[in-house]
């Protein structure tokens, strides 16, 4: 057992040095000579170099010290010793090896904002699929929500991110900053959605039909998709029947919606975009990899 937690250890920092290294890539030789701040402690980092120059991955682990201890007292050990590690790795490459070594890009502001986030993006998707975070505004999020429970993550996150991005504005003296900011943000987020459910987005579309036994059956004979049906009641018209729901693949869906306009023109039609599917006809659902190393954890 102890073989395996070992396994687990090499596999986080493994995680972490491919993570860092290409966030790095991206603070470095994209986003610092843009001149923007797109958020989160390397944002607070990069506008604080500007002023004193002091290297931003030194910058980022002083910024998230108090935060770290924040953590530790109110959102516990394992969190804080693993975000810790994150933060560590990821200070030490940029300075030590990225930054003296990579040179910058000094094209488009738009492509390097563009990059930057693309490859900040991908970095925190590798951190995040080891459950970690890289400290900053997760650890500021998470912390609000203590205060106000009700808040949601995302716009708690939101609210840190636009303060930073508005105090890039100040400190850069420049508007467009703020903008390339923005596009820096949005790429990043897009990103770590395109890696951590690109590969298992669906469409769920749900029918409401006196056809629906031919559409189901239609849909399984050339799509090969299964299909549910859900006891339904009419609020106004009392009448009683079946819901059809079913998900299939995004490209799929040209297809279902003729299926459904050739049986019934008039069906009443839900669809809906999934960020995750899993099961028989998609990916294998990772449940069952998380209840393993679960009972492993436990054993130990």
């Amino acid at each position: 057992m102890e073989m395996i937690r070992k396994k687990e250890v090499g596999k986080d920092i493994l995680y972490d040095a491919a993570s860092a290294f290409v966030q790095a890539i991206g603070v470095h030789c994209f986003i610092e000579p843009c001149m923007i701040a797109p958020g989160g402690a390397s944002g607070i980092a990069l506008l604080v170099n500007y002023l004193s120059g002091l290297p931003v991955g030194a910058l980022t682990f002083a910024i998230n010290i108090p935060l770290l201890i924040l953590s530790y007292i109110f959102l516990g050990k394992s969190m804080t010793v693993k975000t810790l590690k994150t933060v560590v790795i990821m200070s030490a490459v940029l300075d030590l090896f990225v930054s003296p070594v990579f040179p910058q890009y000094l094209g488009d502001r738009l492509i390097s904002s563009a990059f930057g986030g693309i490859f900040v993006g991908v970095g925190l998707a590798l951190v995040f699929m080891r459950g970690s975070t890289t400290g900053g505004g997760d650890i500021l999020a998470k912390l609000l929500q203590k205060k106000f429970p009700y808040m949601q993550t995302g716009y708690s996150l939101m609210v840190i991110d636009i303060m930073i991005i508005t105090a890039s504005v100040i400190v850069f003296w420049d508007i467009e900053s703020a903008l390339y900011g923005i596009i820096s943000l949005v790429c990043t987020t897009q990103t770590i959605d395109a890696i951590l459910y690109g590969m298992n987005k669906g469409t769920m579309v749900t029918v409401i039909s006196s056809e629906n036994e031919r559409i189901a059956e239609e849909i399984m004979n050339q799509l090969d998709r299964g299909a549910t049906f859900l006891k339904s009641r009419g609020a106004y018209s009392k009448a009683e029947g079946n819901t059809l729901m079913c998900v299939v693949d995004r490209k799929q869906f040209y297809i279902v919606k003729g299926i459904i306009d050739y049986y019934d023109p008039r069906a009443f039609v839900i669809v809906s975009e999934t960020k995750e599917v899993y099961g028989e006809g998609f990916l294998d659902d990772p449940r069952d990899r998380r209840l393993e190393r679960g009972a492993v954890s436990r054993e130990l």
